[in-house]
Protein backbone atom coordinates (compact mmCIF):
# COMPACT_ATOMS: atom_id res chain seq x y z
CA UNK A 1 0.00 0.00 0.00
CA UNK A 2 1.23 3.42 -0.90
CA UNK A 3 0.99 6.71 1.05
CA UNK A 4 -0.13 9.72 -0.98
CA UNK A 5 0.61 12.96 -0.45
CA UNK A 6 0.61 16.14 -1.92
CA UNK A 7 2.81 18.81 -0.80
CA UNK A 8 2.89 20.64 -4.28
CA UNK A 9 0.98 20.43 -6.92
CA UNK A 10 2.39 17.05 -8.06
CA UNK A 11 1.04 13.99 -6.14
CA UNK A 12 3.86 11.94 -5.04
CA UNK A 13 3.34 8.19 -3.69
CA UNK A 14 5.61 7.54 -1.16
CA UNK A 15 5.59 3.33 0.30
CA UNK A 16 4.19 2.64 3.64
CA UNK A 17 7.25 1.03 4.65
CA UNK A 18 9.58 3.74 3.41
CA UNK A 19 7.41 6.26 5.94
CA UNK A 20 7.88 3.75 8.89
CA UNK A 21 11.77 3.63 8.28
CA UNK A 22 11.88 7.49 8.24
CA UNK A 23 9.93 7.61 11.64
CA UNK A 24 12.16 4.94 13.60
CA UNK A 25 14.99 7.43 12.14
CA UNK A 26 13.20 10.04 13.41
CA UNK A 27 12.73 8.64 16.39
CA UNK A 28 16.21 7.27 17.18
CA UNK A 29 17.60 10.72 16.44
CA UNK A 30 15.16 12.36 19.24
CA UNK A 31 16.45 9.75 21.06
CA UNK A 32 20.16 9.90 20.93
CA UNK A 33 19.87 13.87 21.25
CA UNK A 34 16.86 14.87 23.14
CA UNK A 35 18.46 13.05 26.45
CA UNK A 36 22.00 14.42 26.40
CA UNK A 37 21.01 17.92 25.36
CA UNK A 38 17.75 18.53 26.99
CA UNK A 39 19.00 17.13 30.72
CA UNK A 40 22.45 19.50 29.94
CA UNK A 41 20.12 22.72 29.39
CA UNK A 42 17.62 21.39 32.29
CA UNK A 43 19.84 20.55 34.60
CA UNK A 44 23.39 22.36 33.81
CA UNK A 45 26.51 21.28 36.10
CA UNK A 46 27.85 24.85 35.49
CA UNK A 47 28.26 27.83 32.90
CA UNK A 48 28.92 26.95 29.98
CA UNK A 49 31.74 29.06 27.29
CA UNK A 50 29.25 30.39 24.05
CA UNK A 51 30.15 27.81 21.68
CA UNK A 52 28.82 25.00 23.97
CA UNK A 53 26.14 26.51 24.82
CA UNK A 54 25.33 27.53 21.23
CA UNK A 55 25.89 23.60 20.13
CA UNK A 56 23.66 22.26 23.01
CA UNK A 57 21.04 24.18 21.87
CA UNK A 58 21.44 23.61 18.40
CA UNK A 59 21.30 19.73 19.12
CA UNK A 60 18.29 20.05 21.64
CA UNK A 61 15.98 22.07 18.81
CA UNK A 62 17.68 19.65 16.84
CA UNK A 63 16.04 16.85 18.97
CA UNK A 64 12.41 18.08 19.11
CA UNK A 65 12.33 18.97 15.24
CA UNK A 66 13.27 15.17 14.30
CA UNK A 67 10.09 14.55 17.42
CA UNK A 68 8.15 16.22 14.97
CA UNK A 69 9.30 14.38 12.20
CA UNK A 70 7.46 11.01 13.27
CA UNK A 71 4.17 12.48 13.34
CA UNK A 72 5.16 14.14 9.52
CA UNK A 73 7.84 12.64 7.95
CA UNK A 74 7.30 13.92 4.42
CA UNK A 75 7.16 17.29 5.77
CA UNK A 76 10.37 16.89 7.56
CA UNK A 77 12.60 15.57 5.34
CA UNK A 78 15.18 18.31 5.23
CA UNK A 79 15.26 17.43 9.01
CA UNK A 80 17.44 13.92 7.27
CA UNK A 81 19.16 15.95 4.31
CA UNK A 82 20.75 18.32 7.40
CA UNK A 83 22.02 15.09 9.10
CA UNK A 84 23.29 13.68 6.08
CA UNK A 85 24.66 16.72 4.92
CA UNK A 86 26.44 17.85 7.99
CA UNK A 87 27.90 14.23 8.37
CA UNK A 88 29.28 14.05 5.32
CA UNK A 89 30.63 17.54 5.74
CA UNK A 90 32.18 16.19 8.96
CA UNK A 91 34.05 13.89 7.70
CA UNK A 92 35.27 15.53 4.53
CA UNK A 93 36.57 18.47 6.77
CA UNK A 94 37.73 17.34 10.16
CA UNK A 95 37.99 13.53 9.75
CA UNK A 96 40.21 13.62 6.17
CA UNK A 97 42.11 16.75 7.36
CA UNK A 98 42.95 14.65 10.70
CA UNK A 99 43.90 11.13 9.07
CA UNK A 100 46.16 12.95 6.32
CA UNK A 101 47.73 14.62 9.11
CA UNK A 102 48.62 11.72 11.35
CA UNK A 103 46.29 13.43 14.34
CA UNK A 104 43.61 10.84 14.63
CA UNK A 105 42.31 10.59 18.01
CA UNK A 106 39.88 7.75 19.66
CA UNK A 107 37.23 10.41 19.54
CA UNK A 108 37.15 11.25 15.86
CA UNK A 109 37.60 7.49 15.03
CA UNK A 110 34.29 6.48 16.61
CA UNK A 111 32.06 9.43 15.83
CA UNK A 112 33.52 8.68 12.40
CA UNK A 113 31.78 5.41 12.52
CA UNK A 114 28.71 7.13 13.73
CA UNK A 115 28.65 9.43 10.60
CA UNK A 116 29.21 6.40 8.58
CA UNK A 117 26.05 4.87 10.06
CA UNK A 118 24.12 7.79 9.82
CA UNK A 119 24.79 8.88 5.95
CA UNK A 120 23.82 4.96 5.01
CA UNK A 121 20.82 5.04 6.88
CA UNK A 122 19.91 8.54 5.20
CA UNK A 123 20.87 7.25 1.77
CA UNK A 124 18.73 4.53 2.47
CA UNK A 125 15.90 6.01 4.00
CA UNK A 126 15.34 9.25 2.14
CA UNK A 127 12.46 9.09 -0.53
CA UNK A 128 14.81 10.01 -3.44
CA UNK A 129 12.24 10.77 -6.15
CA UNK A 130 10.08 12.96 -3.16
CA UNK A 131 13.16 15.09 -2.88
CA UNK A 132 13.79 15.36 -6.31
CA UNK A 133 10.21 16.52 -7.28
CA UNK A 134 10.11 18.78 -4.12
CA UNK A 135 13.45 20.36 -4.00
CA UNK A 136 15.35 19.89 -6.72
CA UNK A 137 13.30 19.80 -10.26
CA UNK A 138 12.52 23.30 -9.71
CA UNK A 139 15.58 24.42 -7.78
CA UNK A 140 17.03 27.02 -11.03
CA UNK A 141 13.60 27.95 -11.78
CA UNK A 142 12.82 31.37 -9.93
CA UNK A 143 9.07 33.15 -10.17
Amino acid sequence: MNYDTTLSAISIKVPNWRLHFMRGLFFLNFISLALDNWSTILFPQGQMDTLTGVTISFWAAFSLLNLFGIRFPLKFVPILLLQLLYKSAWIIGTYLPAQNSGSLDEDLRSFFWVCIAGIALNLLIIPWKFVYVEYLKDLLKFR
